[in-house]
């Protein structure tokens, strides 16, 4: 059992303690029960009260004698006899149950509206009829004068059907395109239903004629919402026959009275969820209003909070047992939530014991999801050296991890690191020594991290001291005595970098402070300048500290972008100055060689340049001093392969090829003749 003091409001939650898991077998459950204390001192006040895997819907029967739920994993219902607290019985469904209604005093008669459009009807004995209706149905409201059940869902209809005569009557058109919710009025059975569109329409049975229509967009407090779309109403509830609470998709919940279209009171839950479900407690006058997140209880003349209930989960529906503080929640998790609030109401009489155990059971600690077991992650497992037991009994799989034995999972972090006990010790009894010492007569020692600061610190702290005692007043608490900032001087992680990008920027700022520190100590010789009649440059020397710390500031990003230049210089230097090293290809010459006989040449003279290349040919004339020279340029080995290349060819085509004259002396034409004359 667990205990919140919401708005000093005690808040005992049944249901909490430590859970077994659900893939133990019966008779390790049995072992576990009478081996540990913590499972047998918890409260289960209705044995195994959960859903294999999540409730949707719980109500009390009207003689408060059976608790009946629905849920998933596969569609059930399960009744529960609060005399033998226990179970009763359980019936598989075929489809998802949305709403149901308990039609008799007990349960033996039950309406089950599901999904895909169904609708069941279960005697004592079990499912009596099944039909469908028209339209995919969101709530049901029952008729009991006329025998009547109203179904509203995703269509303008509603859609009626009579118990008595066992068929469908002709449906109420409304002028809504989705109707979310609807109820009778239990004092003067006036239907109301809740649409899409933010209106309450108000049905008379008797006539089936439209009595009224309210729409809870024109409040005002609507109006002020940030919202692009109406807010739609997916909650009514009334109280007697004037007062009627409307919810809506957007977290407001209107209280209106039905003699006039403008709210009374509008409470806000403040988190923009739909309101779920709606009730009222009539001892003190207080309203039950939920959404997915919290379940608050407030006062319906001013709407002032009395307690609230945030479980942690999502919650689908919940309902109160009369006259009593205890309530029960459906929500996404297997295990239903019972809660029980002294402050509204005793303990029903089955279970009348409460009263007795809620005080001297009280638990402090919120207690793990499960205490016997160890939730560990795949990258934990191979850190463990255990992946290879993934898919065996020892490892249950569960969300993105794994659920393994507590016992199990110390012996693999002992072999996985064996010195972590010695390392754990070391350092508490070097705590331990730091505690003693602290007794010790102090001297000034600067901290290991964080040196500079700490001198810089106690520095300022003695001139605050100083300052102190001469206006007699007590010194301030510095940052070395505050123990929410001792890990500054004691862990390594927060040792400052002056040398970073980040402390070199934020320095002028730092100056700039200390600068204002020190002016405040020539204050008091302002004042007197002032006095005197001399006047004081405040405002031009403010402007000046501004002026020169913006220089300051631009100065350092100026000197930083160099820094930054020059190392980007620096390591492309060193990206040359390292050897490459490349592939050589088929027929591709050194380049060192190359150039290297390219040098080797340079040095020679011109003559034996000329003597050594055949490009050059000289010729003497007949005459004195007459002399020809010839220069022929070399061509590279590519070019003369090209050219023996095409010179081979055109000799083979000249070989291949034929003449045409042989084919004009075989070819003899026919002269032609015109006016006589020949003219080819």
């Amino acid at each position: 059992m667990q205990v919140s003091n919401t708005n000093n409001i005690k808040i005992y939650n049944l249901s909490a303690g430590k859970s077994l898991p659900e893939w133990l077998s019966d008779r390790k459950k049995r072992k576990l029960r009478k081996s540990d204390v913590d499972i047998q001192r918890r409260i289960e006040l209705i044995q195994d009260f959960e859903m294999p895997a999540v409730s949707r819907c719980v109500q009390v029967s009207r003689d408060g004698q059976y608790i009946l739920t629905t849920g998933t994993y596969k569609p059930r219902l399960r009744c529960y006899d609060v005399h033998q607290l226990s179970l009763k019985f359980e019936r598989g469904l075929d489809a998802e149950v949305l709403k149901f209604l308990v039609l008799s005093e007990d349960y033996t008669k039950v309406l089950f509206l599901e999904d895909e459009r169904y609708v069941e009807f279960h005697s004592q004995f079990g499912r009596h009829y099944r039909t469908r209706i028209p339209k995919y149905g969101r709530d049901l409201a029952y008729h009991y004068p006329s025998c009547d059940v109203y179904f509203v869902g995703v269509s303008p209809e509603i859609y009626r059907l009579n118990l008595e005569h066992g068929r469908f009557l002709s449906p109420l058109v409304t002028s809504a395109t989705e109707i979310n919710c609807c109820e009778f009025n239990p004092m003067h059975q006036l239907f109301v239903c809740g649409t899409k569109e933010g209106h309450v329409e108000c049905w008379d049975p008797r006539s089936r004629t439209r009595a009224g229509v309210l729409d809870t967009a024109l409040s005002s407090n609507i109006e002020d919402l940030d919202t692009s779309v109406v807010p739609s109403v997916t909650a009514v509830k009334h109280r007697d026959g004037l007062n009627l609470a409307v919810g809506t998709s957007t977290g407001q919940i209107l209280m209106y009275d039905i003699r006039w279209d403008k709210p009374v009171l509008v409470k806000d839950h403040m988190y923009e969820l739909p309101i779920k479900d709606i009730e009222f407690q009539q001892s003190q006058d207080l309203v039950l209003t939920m959404d997915t997140k919290i379940l608050k209880l407030w006062d319906r003349q001013t709407g002032k909070p009395f307690t609230a209930i945030e479980p942690g989960t999502d919650l689908n529906d919940f309902c109160q047992v009369p006259e009593s503080g205890l309530m029960f929640m459906a929500n996404e998790a297997p295990k239903l939530y019972t809660f029980y609030i002294p402050s509204l109401g005793t303990a029903p009489r089955w279970c009348s014991f409460l009263d007795n155990l809620t005080e001297e059971l009280e638990e402090s600690s919120t207690p793990s999801v499960y205490d016997d077991y160890k939730f560990v992650t795949r990258g934990e497992l191979e850190e463990l050296g255990l992946a290879h037991l993934v898919g065996s009994n020892l490892l249950r799989a569960y969300m993105h991890g794994f659920f393994m034995d507590i016992r199990l999972y110390h012996k693999a972090k002992a072999i996985a690191d064996p010195f972590a006990y010695q390392t754990y010790r070391k350092s508490k009894i070097r705590e331990k020594i730091d505690e003693e010492r602290t007794n010790r007569v102090k001297l000034k020692k600067l901290p290991k991290v964080n040196r500079d600061l700490a001198e810089k610190l106690m520095a300022e702290q003695e001139e605050a001291a100083l300052d102190k005692r001469k206006k007699k007043k007590q010194p301030t608490e510095s940052l070395l005595e505050d123990n929410r900032f001792s890990a500054i001087f004691s862990n390594p992680d927060f040792h400052i970098d002056q040398s970073s990008e980040e402390f070199r920027l934020l320095n002028p700022v730092l100056s700039k402070r200390n600068h204002s520190k020190k002016t405040e100590v020539t204050e008091s010789f302002t004042e007197v300048e002032e006095m005197e009649g001399r006047g004081s440059d405040e405002e031009s020397s403010s402007s000046d500290d501004e002026r020169t710390w913006t220089q300051e500031v631009k100065a350092q990003h100026r000197k930083l972008q160099r820094e930054k230049r020059l190392r980007e210089r620096q390591e492309m230097q060193e990206a040359h100055i390292k050897p490459k090293f490349y592939e050589m290809k088929d027929a591709e010459e050194i380049k060192s060689v190359h150039n290297k006989q390219k040098r080797k040449e340079m040095k020679m003279s011109l003559s034996e340049r000329l003597a050594a290349e055949d490009s050059i040919s000289v010729s003497e004339g007949g005459s004195i001093g007459n002399k020809e020279m010839t220069f022929t340029f070399k061509k590279s080995a590519h070019q003369r392969k090209k050219e023996t290349l095409q010179q081979e060819h055109q000799t083979e085509r000249r070989q291949i090829g034929r003449s045409a004259k042989e084919i004009s002396k075989k070819i003899r034409t026919k002269p032609k003749f015109w006016m006589g004359k020949r003219v080819g």
